[in-house]
């Protein structure tokens, strides 16, 4: 048996290898990776633990080794280098990252395509500005394509005050950035360089003190900015301040000043500053989702799944 099928040879030698079950008329037949693996694994990954792997995908802490075990027993390489603090992805293990996301996106467009499932409710996300005006328009009207009968009732806000809110009720999944390593909590489906832009056809980066357009606070941006500029000792002084995305677009390409963005979120006619215009690299943050699983139902997990793998 193998992969699921069960192969007779009757009266007929096969030839095998860990690869490939070799037929006498020269046919072969190729081995199957079970998406159950692949989601577990990636999962594994996102995580960095087993047990946080297991809350997610529903099964206890030895029944995802299990999984892990098979899936390296299956493609005869080790995936993860274990300590007792620690999980992470070996080289092997980060290569089939790539071909894992794009093997289950094909599978969940294939069922989503071909079984329509009946989902409906009304759901309340919450997402950063940003993500609302340059990433989820997209994401959710062909959500709401396959899925017409679901209503959303979207609402942008700081991440920190939307998982406030969301710890108070106010809705069933919150799109979030992170910069803090150390905080696992939602999942992570993607990690976005941070950076610098100002007016594509100003100096204003010149300009001393340097005039920062930033949200107001708590936001994550202005804090790295204001971190990173007091501790090169630059001066600085805001010139502009809104929470919404669309209004720091406008204010940076008017060229009134300098400011932060996640690069996925930048728009066009915007210069990037490097460090050899005097900006440092300032990492990344992470964008992360949140769900509450007492409070999900089927609607909630179809539309957090998709934008996850979406954001991928």
């Amino acid at each position: 048996m193998l992969g699921g099928i069960i192969l007779s040879a009757e009266s007929c030698e096969i030839e095998s290898s860990n690869d490939l079950i070799w037929f006498p008329n020269g046919l072969f037949l190729m081995l199957n990776i079970p998406t159950e693996l692949l989601r577990t694994f990636l999962t594994a990954v996102e995580t960095g633990s087993f047990t946080r792997t297991g809350d997610i995908v529903g099964r206890s802490q030895s029944a995802v080794s299990l999984q892990v075990r098979r899936l390296e027993e299956l493609l005869d390489t080790r995936l993860f280098v274990r300590d007792s603090q620690n999980l992470r992805a070996t080289d092997e293990g980060l290569v089939l990252v790539g071909y894992a996301r794009r093997m289950l996106a094909l599978n969940d467009e294939a069922i989503n395509c071909l079984r329509q499932p009946k989902v409906a409710g009304s759901l309340r996300l919450g997402a950063p500005s940003e993500y609302s005006a340059s990433l989820l328009p997209v994401i959710l009207g062909e959500f709401a394509q396959v899925h017409p009968s679901v209503m959303l009732d979207v609402t942008s806000d700081l991440s920190k005050n939307l998982l406030e809110r969301m710890d108070k009720g106010d809705f069933d999944i919150v799109v979030a950035l992170h910069d803090d390593p150390k905080d696992v909590r939602g999942v992570k489906v993607h990690s976005d360089p941070l950076v610098w832009v100002t007016s594509s056809d100003q100096s204003m980066h010149r300009k001393t003190p340097l005039p920062l357009v930033v949200a107001p606070a708590p936001c994550i941006y202005r804090d790295h900015v204001m971190q990173c500029l007091s501790s090169l000792e630059i001066s600085w002084r805001i010139v502009y301040s809104s929470s919404s995305y669309n209004g720091i677009v406008a204010a940076v390409r008017a060229g009134l000043g300098v400011s932060l963005l996640a690069r996925s979120t930048v728009p066009e006619r915007v210069r990037h500053l490097t460090e050899q215009d005097g900006f440092p690299d300032l990492g990344k943050v992470d964008v992360r989702i949140h769900t509450v699983p007492e409070r999900s139902n089927e609607a909630v997990r179809f539309l957090a799944n998709y934008i996850a793998r979406c954001l991928r």
